[in-house]
């Protein structure tokens, strides 16, 4: 298939591995669709089918039987794969005085922005300033952006790249679970991440 994730067959003389092939690709384009962690697409995830056992007869290996069973199977190699969150991120260009630019490195740093560069633009007291800011930060930026330079900056926000979220999803009580935990109220789930066995 065409994304960025693959399901690739390392079987060794598996039978009948061909005629459930569609099956595989339609459980795994499920589960990627809606991730295990909180329902939102998986991007990077990779698994090898590497050994299947099968019913001998062939009515019971159709699709309601295989893609159900294979949608589960792959949830539960992303949980034992050590799972990590993406988040977008802005790149965020900001016009500014230097008198301001103290405003504009606090703001930054209080909503885990990088700054990515600064420069003068010669023959003006204006300065260019460059800096990523992740999405999930960005709500309210230019109103504290604008309070912290008495209104002498003026951001510029475009979508730039996805990076990884900071922390474990799995790991109780951090800021990656708990907001992981948000989205999935959020979106009606229940609020634990699934374990093995459900």
């Amino acid at each position: 298939g065409k994304g960025p994730n693959m399901i690739v067959d390392v079987t060794k003389g598996v039978q009948n591995m061909n005629e459930m092939k569609d099956s595989f690709v339609a459980a795994w384009q499920w589960a990627t669709k809606e991730g295990v962690l909180c329902d939102e697409n998986m991007r990077g995830i990779r698994i090898n089918i590497e050994d299947v056992t099968m019913h001998a007869d062939a009515i019971h290996r159709g699709g309601g039987q295989i893609i159900p069973t294979a949608r589960r199977v792959s949830y539960a190699c992303c949980l034992t794969a050590s799972p990590r969150l993406m988040e977008p991120v802005f790149v965020c260009d900001i016009q500014t005085v230097e008198s301001a630019m103290g405003g504009i490195y606090s703001t930054l740093t209080r909503r885990r922005g990088v700054i990515i560069g600064e420069e003068n633009r010669v023959g003006t007291p204006i300065y260019n300033v460059r800096a990523y800011l992740p999405v999930a930060e960005s709500f309210g930026f230019t109103a504290d952006l604008r309070a912290a330079t008495g209104g002498q900056a003026f951001p510029q926000l475009v979508f730039d790249h996805w990076q990884l979220f900071p922390g474990d999803p799995l790991s109780k009580e951090s800021a990656c679970e708990t907001h992981v935990k948000a989205i999935r109220v959020r979106k009606g789930l229940k609020p634990e991440i699934p374990t093995l066995d459900q």
